[in-house]
């Protein structure tokens, strides 16, 4: 029993580099044909799924939205019900299903090829694992394209829905026949295996995959499930691989710091992630007094505005700060006779600032390092925006 944890890993760690491997080799024109069209899309990538894959799809859905790519869920069966209002042209769909027969995500085939809306399939098929066979006459090709879009209505062809199957009356020498059918659609989606007498048998890939216009492979060897039925190693590949392209669709929109921060105002990750402009004390919260303000104004400003330091400004531009610990420093050196000087003539000059576009982060470090309270956050010109305090970092929970 205590093998059994580490053997479910395992089988899903291989087949995360099985898909590694086809996403660097046969999968890469197919994996960069997806990024293309998720890239160019007008509209939003709606991504949907059934059951555990539609779990996934909603995960893949919050990736992409996150990360600069504006993406929703779709439930296939609320859509049936209404919901298939939210796909318009423009979008691209994004669907998911181990099996690629889903009935409820085959049922809107219809209304995304009514809408030309592009579709991109992750299904187990193993696309990138096939073989392309020469078709034997075009009577041949015709009977298997019908077959891969109506698979219980087409005769005399090998082709079973979702399995090989053995060959129709209507087909003389059988699957020896099969063996020179090429799959319509999709390149290389055609596989062979052997039967018992020797001939070869093809398999028609799933509906949905056929039906797409990029078909991803997230075929696994097997499940991690002892009974083989548990989606585990299936679904973990679904996920790495929404994230691969989640992750280089955001890499190709030079996706940067700044804009996670747009997307994630709230949690601990938005707000370390905070502007100083978002957290910085402006016009009637900022304490601010002119050079000629005597010092009873001053501690007066000081005092009112509770922050323990007040600007001095001639008209917008910043000139000096005033701060508790100015005033001790003062009183212990001239005593009374601080009273008598003005705001110019206490005030400390070149303060230490900062830009509203930093982030909040920045302004930790830079308090710390200068073991101060407060910085004065000003523009190219050193015009006063406003004070942003260590209180106010401190309410950030990033301390």
């Amino acid at each position: 029993m205590k093998n059994i944890g580490e053997n479910v890993v395992r089988i899903e760690a291989e087949a995360l580099n099985a898909l590694a491997d086809r996403i660097a080799g046969p999968m890469a024109a197919a994996f960069q044909r997806a990024v293309d069209l998720m890239f160019c899309c007008a509209g939003r990538v709606v991504v949907t799924g059934m059951g555990k894959s539609g779990l996934i799809a909603r995960k893949i859905a919050a990736t992409l939205s996150s990360t600069g790519t504006p993406a929703l869920y779709l439930h296939p069966v609320e859509a049936l019900h209404g919901d298939l209002g939210m796909v318009v042209r423009g979008d691209v769909v994004l669907a998911l299903s181990a099996s690629g027969e889903t009935e409820e995500i085959l049922a809107l085939l219809v209304t995304i090829k009514r809408l030309q809306v592009p579709l991109i399939s992750m299904t187990g098929d193993e696309i990138c694992g096939v073989q392309r066979l020469k078709p034997a006459s075009d009577s041949m090709t015709n009977r298997a394209a019908e077959a891969v879009r109506h698979p219980n209505r087409a005769e005399g062809v090998p082709f079973a829905k979702g399995s090989a199957s053995r060959p129709s009356k209507g087909t003389k020498g059988g699957g020896a026949a099969a063996a020179d059918i090429q799959a319509i659609g999709n390149p290389d989606f055609s596989r062979t295996e052997r039967a018992r007498n020797g001939a070869p048998i093809v398999r028609a890939i799933s509906t949905l995959a056929s039906a797409a216009d990029v078909a991803l492979d997230c075929s696994i060897a097997q499940e991690a499930c002892s009974l083989g039925l548990a989606p585990t190693a299936s679904t973990t590949t679904m996920l790495a691989l929404g994230d691969a392209l989640a992750v280089t669709l955001s890499e190709r929109r030079g996706f940067k710091e700044e804009d996670f921060a747009n997307l994630h105002p709230g949690g601990k990750l938005g707000k370390r992630l905070a502007r100083v402009e978002s957290l910085m004390h402006t016009g009637d919260a900022l304490p601010c007094v002119a050079p000629s303000t005597r010092m009873p104004d001053v501690i007066y400003e000081m005092s009112r505005k509770k922050l323990g330091v007040t600007a001095v400004v001639e008209g917008d531009r910043l000139v000096g700060i005033i701060s508790d610990g100015d005033l001790r420093r003062l009183l212990e050196k001239r005593g009374k006779d601080v009273m008598d000087l003005t705001a110019g003539e206490a005030m400390t000059r070149h303060p230490k600032t900062i830009s509203a576009e930093e982030f909040a982060a920045s302004a930790i470090a830079t308090m710390e390092e200068k073991k101060i309270t407060s910085l004065m956050v000003v523009d190219g010109q050193d015009r006063l925006l406003g004070i942003v305090h260590l209180h106010d970092l401190w309410g950030t929970e990033m301390m």
